[in-house]
């Protein structure tokens, strides 16, 4: 027999081939793929003869797994499929017309995520074009279960001349939601470009996605419009599953690009809040791992927004508690996010406060994630006046419990402003910050703390009544005009830090006609000063009282006194005897503000 003869009759065979020969080895084959038994109870090509041929499958029915519940999870009354033999000979399986009737499927996610529909080593799939040309769907019910995300649905299944239909009840993080999916009819008439609509409608969260699929439920590769509202991002996350948090309510909207691992995500727009939100996000996945790269702004933001009613209600009971702070306590652990990568800028341009006006105005930064670990850099805080710049890292890689907080930040610029007695310390802040610490948020971390920071205030002014007294020159306090103001040369701190509790090094406050040298603590994340004030006048006084001051408060309400034992009786005898004998003690000389500051900012 010659080889083309040899070719004819293959090519015969396999246009003649009975495809009903293969239930046994088909059964067996998506046993071991399911492992459980599967049962096809006829399998029969209805076609006579082709390379694309047609078969039906009938009364299929795949076991529930045993970690997934009781029943099955999939009962199948009947399935046409038509197929090219050719793929199917190089080993894939690209079905191009399906017709179903009867289908009854059940989808079971657990909590920790583990699917009934794929296996855990086929990960999250390529992406790859299915190349459906036709789809009839009859009679058929998806039942869906999810504990990972709290969802449940029960869907009816259509597809006809009329069109694509997914419609059913079901509840996302206990909400009741209405779900619907439309399409244009699958038929071999309609190549490109499948157009659809998908929604989910409830009380508590409503999203809706327009657009078209390159193929007809090709969902791998899709362009589309979203916009959602939502009582809380939380909600959001449970579609979309991004690792998001709970805030104030949301509306966002959104142009969309799926292909295969990739989505693009651009016209960003909406609010959280009261603030708004506007940028670009491209996610990849990659190596079972979510990579980011985007651009976020803001016109106007209130972090306060990014906490749920409960969360503020949580933080107004702890502000009570505990008082004011400046060290914001915002969470940093990166336990969740253990598989996300990327980089994100950020630019907030006003900063806002339903608490009134915040000491921040205004931030800009870099933020880079790597393998749990986040570097924002450059970051810039604008505050009134001034700015502060410098980097932040926190790390929590190799399994950590709690992330470690690297924090390197320089203010210049500022405007320092601080309560006394007889009127406002004012002048030009710089301030120099360099801590190491452990915590699940910024506050914790702080009060954890080594490293040191360094203050600085200067060409500022005071009330000339209490610079003098900050000499503990009686006379001229009482003598001094009550409105007069004095120069602050400078204030100085320089403040090493370890465990949370900072120990001053060096202290100098010095004004035009005094000079005060300090000693003592703050302490993280208390915020709690406790510093003790001696001073000394420039020029000789009448009467110079002996005793000291004292740097009491919080860093968000520092409070600077006179004890009344300072001005007693009894020392007031002793200053008269002293300025009587000539010795009243040195005088204080001018700082050098300038070394000193270099020092504390170094």
């Amino acid at each position: 027999m010659s080889a083309s003869a040899v070719l004819v009759l293959a090519l015969l065979v396999i246009a003649l081939f009975p495809w009903g020969l293969l239930r046994g080895v088909l059964a067996d084959r998506l046993s071991k793929h399911f492992e459980r038994p599967v049962v096809i109870g006829s399998l029969k090509r209805i076609d006579h003869i082709g390379f694309t041929p047609t078969v039906a499958l009938r009364d299929v029915r795949i076991p529930q797994a045993d970690w997934a519940g009781s029943g099955d999870f999939l009962r199948l009354d009947e399935a046409r499929v038509t197929f090219p033999v050719w793929a199917l000979l190089t080993g894939a399986v690209q079905p191009r017309d399906i017709e179903i009737s009867g289908l009854r499927l059940a989808l079971v996610r657990t909590k920790d995520g583990r699917t009934n529909w794929s296996r855990e080593e086929e990960g999250s799939g390529s992406g790859d074009r299915i190349g459906l040309k036709a789809v009839t769907v009859r009679n058929s019910v998806i039942r869906y279960q999810d504990a990972e995300q709290d969802r449940r649905a029960t869907l009816g299944l259509a597809s006809n001349a009329q069109g694509f239909r997914v419609v059913g009840n079901g509840t996302i993080r206990g909400a009741p939601v209405r779900i619907a999916v439309t399409g244009a009819p699958i038929v071999r008439s309609r190549q490109d470009n499948w157009p659809f609509q998908a929604r989910i409608d409830g009380e508590a969260l409503t999203m809706h996605a327009r657009g078209t699929m390159d193929r007809p439920l090709d969902t791998s590769h899709m362009t589309l419009d979203l916009d959602t509202r939502a009582a809380d991002l939380k909600l959001v996350d449970a579609v979309i599953e991004a690792g998001l948090f709970r805030t104030q309510p949301v509306a966002l909207k959104a142009h969309v690009r799926h292909d295969g691992r990739d989505w693009t995500i651009t016209k960003l727009m909406g609010t959280i809040g009261r603030s708004d939100i506007a940028g670009r996000v491209v996610v990849k996945k990659r190596d079972n791992r979510t990579k980011l790269d985007g651009e976020i702004t803001s016109r106007r933001f209130d972090f306060d927004d990014l906490s749920s009613d409960q969360g503020l209600a949580e933080r107004r009971v702890r502000r009570q508690r505990i008082g004011p702070r400046v060290i914001p306590d915002t969470r940093i652990n990166l336990a969740n996010v253990d598989a996300l990568d990327g980089t994100l800028t950020v630019r907030i341009d006003r900063v806002t406060s339903r608490n009134g006006d915040p000491a921040l105005t205004w931030l800009s930064g870099k933020l880079v994630l790597d393998h749990q670990r986040l570097q924002i850099d450059p970051l810039t805080l604008g505050f009134s006046g001034g700015e502060a710049a410098g980097r932040a890292t926190v790390d929590q890689r190799e399994g950590a419990a709690h992330p470690t907080l690297a924090l390197d930040l320089k203010a210049e610029g500022s405007q320092f402003r601080m309560f006394a007695d007889a009127g406002p310390v004012t002048g030009r802040m710089q301030a120099r910050a360099r801590l190491t610490g452990r915590g699940d948020t910024i506050r914790q971390a702080v009060g954890r703390s080594s490293g040191r920071v360094g203050l600085v205030v200067r060409d500022g002014a005071l009330p000339a009544r209490y610079a003098e007294a900050l000499g503990f020159d009686a006379v001229g306090a009482l003598t001094a005009d009550k409105d007069a103001r004095a120069t602050l040369r400078c204030l100085v701190l320089q403040l090493p830090v370890s465990g949370g509790e900072g120990r001053v090094n060096s202290l100098v406050l010095d004004t035009s006609v005094s000079q005060l040298v300090g000693s003592g603590s703050i302490q993280f994340p208390r915020e709690q000063i406790a510093i003790r004030l001696t001073g000394a006048p420039k020029q000789k006084s009448l009467l110079r009282l002996p005793g000291e001051a004292r740097l009491t408060g919080s860093l968000s309400a520092p409070r600077l006194t006179i004890p009344h034992e300072t001005k007693s009786v009894g020392n007031i005898l002793k200053a008269v005897g002293r300025t009587i004998t000539g010795r009243q003690g040195a005088l204080a000389t001018d700082a050098d503000c300038t070394s000193l500051s270099a020092q504390a900012l170094r």
